[in-house]
């Protein structure tokens, strides 16, 4: 049975750009919304203990109004993200109790993430330190400079890194540490413990796992959740 010791971390600080200026987090998703969605899911893992979600300051009032609304089986903590995704993870890690001996870092536009594929990750962390979700490529990938091809990686290597990405918690405070003190910011966590020197394992997960970023990704985020439910 697994052990109860793994805080999530919902990362929903963006500024959502791509989409629009649309809220994509609180956005509606079938019946609920993106961010309750992601959070049933974490919720439904024997593994988590604490869930921990981080957003712009000026959305807390939403945030809180919608996870009350839910009603969800675990309480939810509210932190204010900072200025990147390095600092929002670094603000919502500050809310973590020592009881928690492991960090599953999640991002909250992946509303579909599967609570099996969550438990797996976890468990392969608690293997090797540090692990992440991840898909291998479907398509040949082009290096391209100034318009040119200069390089076709061998597709068999490259993998779609996903989130959760789930870390020793004492594993990724030193990677926290390290790139403060060399001054680096880092748009994925995986970058902070590669930084290291420590090798991050990556755990087979699931292509429904999708991203939302622009306004068609709702559209079959909408068909993956109906295939999921039956076609309801």
């Amino acid at each position: 049975m697994p052990i109860r010791d793994t805080a999530a971390l919902l990362v929903c600080a963006g500024n959502a750009s791509r989409m629009g200026g649309i809220q994509k987090i609180l956005h509606p998703l079938g019946e609920s919304s993106v961010l309750i969605h992601a959070l049933r899911s974490f919720c439904r893992c024997e593994s988590i203990a604490e869930l921990v979600v981080v957003c712009r300051a000026q959305d807390i009032p939403d945030f809180r109004s919608l996870i009350a609304e839910a009603e969800l089986p675990m309480p939810v903590q509210i932190a204010a993200g900072g200025e990147t995704r390095q600092q929002s993870v670094r603000n919502g890690f500050a809310e973590i109790s020592a009881a928690c001996s492991y960090v599953a870092i999640h991002d909250g536009a992946r509303p579909l993430i599967l609570p099996a594929d969550i438990e797996r990750v976890i468990a392969q962390a608690h293997e090797c330190g540090a692990a992440t979700l991840g898909v291998p490529v479907k398509d040949t990938v082009k290096i391209v400079r100034d318009g040119i091809i200069t390089e076709t990686p061998v597709r068999a290597l490259l993998w779609n890194t996903q989130t959760p990405q789930v870390f020793r918690r004492s594993l990724y405070e030193q990677a926290v540490q390290l790139a403060a003190a060399q001054g680096k910011d880092y748009t994925d966590d995986c970058q902070l413990v590669e930084a290291l020197g420590v090798p991050v394992h990556m755990t087979q997960g699931d292509y429904s796992n999708i991203k939302l970023t622009t306004p068609e990704d709702f559209a079959v985020a909408e068909a993956l959740l109906r295939n999921r439910n039956g076609g309801n």
